[in-house]
């Protein structure tokens, strides 16, 4: 419990560094709610369900991107913006590293639960669904943004942070996409390890 304790502090942190004066309020605000909703959603089950304290940190570790997401806004991240400047890119990549965690955590989520509750009995098909439901979760977050764009107007072309890039609602789905599989690739072993000692 102390791990987790010592998760919580992190999370508080970050997050109460994240509103106060954020460069825009109604951004940090879209930007920070998911990961208010998934404290909220992982707190009322905690008692029902808790994950391994790996799965926890793939999520704290989420969280903290949100928030700086939502401090800065995705396309003026500092170090971002120096590593544009570096390699003479054309746009602030933070957002990309956003996308990235929003298929690598929930692929991770979604593998624990399918194991522990066993949801799949034929194992060839695991890796695949796992793939294409962060591909609809990261589906389902573009049609958000492409909503909140359209309500808010102006208001929200920073939430949707695009630069500019004609394709940045694509490539945020392969990169999402991609995620998922290095996931699913460097972490299984690691999440498995802690499987066994609840098992």
């Amino acid at each position: 419990m102390k791990y987790l304790y010592l998760m919580l502090i992190v999370y508080f942190g970050f997050f109460l560094w994240s509103v106060i004066n954020p460069i825009e309020g109604f951004t940090c605000f879209l930007e920070v709610i998911p990961a208010i909703i998934g404290f909220l959603v992982l707190a009322f089950t905690f008692n029902k369900f808790r994950f391994t304290n790996f799965t926890y940190l793939l999520i704290l570790i989420h969280c903290i991107i949100l928030f700086i997401g939502g401090h800065y806004t995705y396309a003026e991240v500092p170090f971002f913006d120096f590593i544009k400047e570096t390699f003479h890119q054309t746009r602030n990549n933070y957002d990309k590293l956003g996308h990235f965690a929003q298929g690598l955590v929930p692929a991770m989520i979604t593998r624990e639960l399918f194991i522990r509750k066993k949801v799949i009995s034929n194992e060839s098909f695991f890796n695949f669904i796992i793939v294409s439901i962060c591909l609809a979760i990261s589906a389902a977050y573009e049609w958000i943004e492409w909503f909140v764009s359209l309500a808010t107007g102006d208001g929200g072309d920073a939430f949707l942070g695009t630069q500019g890039d004609i394709w940045d609602t694509q490539s945020d789905m392969l990169f999402a996409t991609i995620g998922a599989i290095t996931g699913l690739i460097l972490f299984s072993k690691i999440q498995n390890k802690q499987l066994l000692r609840i098992s």
